[in-house]
């Protein structure tokens, strides 16, 4: 079995988990775990198997847009797992809706962000700055967005993309440079590379069109981050993203792998009046809900509920 470097932190990172789990049992009354697909989700198994051992009650998380074609697979395990936590939550309807043959009983609580930090400023005359934040890795298909741009560069002269995140060693951050290269993109492309969490709002303001070109997703926190700065959403409508964004109202959605719908995505904002500032707008206006502090009492109720004996092993 070939196992990657990314793995084998997870399971250095397993080995700190399940010895926390032991030493400091006596310390905490509930354990939250998040599940994704992957081999994240054995491990997700081995940590519930821990905490059993030990007679700690646990929640479940959802993640991940490619959950349900794992769930599809692995049907057993999945419903196995989930039917032994107290309570199972998810950050989006998406999957809250896609996971119900596994699990009759959800509880739906959405990705929080700071809005605190997301300085919001409306865009009333876009300029061709886009930005992109995501891992370079194939799921994610940052070579969509070198393609997009390439196509609006003759009619917009000061087009820039700048594409944030880290590299995941796939060969894509490679194969985005190399494209860039052929397609005379070159010097238009800024590749700060990983930022710190507390610097992404920063980042997001060296745009006004923010792209989002992944092929499978669900409730991203780098688009509610761009929707609170007021950055125009331009998204692939794929797994959980119709159900976050509402097309032409917040965002505008296209067919994913699609350079051309993208791109006339992108020009209808910087041409099309009164389209930039609704986007702008009606997008801040959703992310309200997400703030830490509509979130955060939610979360404290649920763990109340659960610590004084009323959540119960799901069926």
């Amino acid at each position: 079995m070939l196992v990657t470097s990314r793995e084998v932190g997870r399971l250095a990172k397993l080995k700190d988990i399940l010895f926390t789990i032991w030493l400091r049992r006596s310390e905490y009354e509930i354990a939250h775990v998040e599940v994704y697909s992957g081999l994240a989700f054995s491990l997700a198994e081995i940590v519930c198997l821990a905490l059993k051992a030990v007679k700690k009650p646990y929640l479940i998380t959802l993640h991940g847009g490619n959950l349900p074609n794992f769930s599809q697979r692995w049907s057993g395990r999945v419903r196995r797992l989930l039917r032994s936590a107290v309570v199972v939550t998810t950050p989006s309807r998406y999957l809250h809706e896609q996971m119900k043959p596994y699990i009759s009983k959800m509880t739906l609580l959405p990705n929080p962000i700071n809005l605190r930090t997301c300085l919001f400023q409306e865009r009333y005359h876009h300029r061709p700055y886009l930005v992109w934040l995501r891992a370079f890795h194939n799921l994610y298909n940052p070579t969509l967005v070198v393609k997009s741009a390439a196509l609006l560069v003759s009619e917009f002269s000061e087009l820039s993309l700048t594409m944030i995140g880290p590299d995941k060693n796939d060969g894509s951050l490679q194969s985005t440079i190399a494209l860039a290269d052929k397609l005379g993109m070159s010097k238009r492309l800024h590749l700060p590379g990983k930022v710190t969490k507390q610097d992404v709002p920063a980042w997001l303001q060296h745009g006004d069109i923010f792209i989002n070109t992944t092929n499978i997703d669900n409730t991203p926190v780098s688009v509610l981050e761009a929707m609170a700065c007021g950055l125009c959403v331009v998204s692939t409508n794929v797994g959980g993203i119709p159900y976050l964004l509402n097309d032409e109202e917040d965002a505008l959605l296209v067919p994913p792998d699609d350079p051309e719908a993208m791109a006339f995505a992108v020009r209808r904002i910087l041409t099309e009046p009164g389209l930039a500032v609704r986007l702008s707008q009606n997008a801040r206006n959703k992310v309200e809900q997400f703030d830490w502090s509509v979130i955060l009492p939610q979360w404290e109720a649920l763990f109340l509920q659960v610590i004084n004996g009323q959540g119960e092993e799901q069926s």
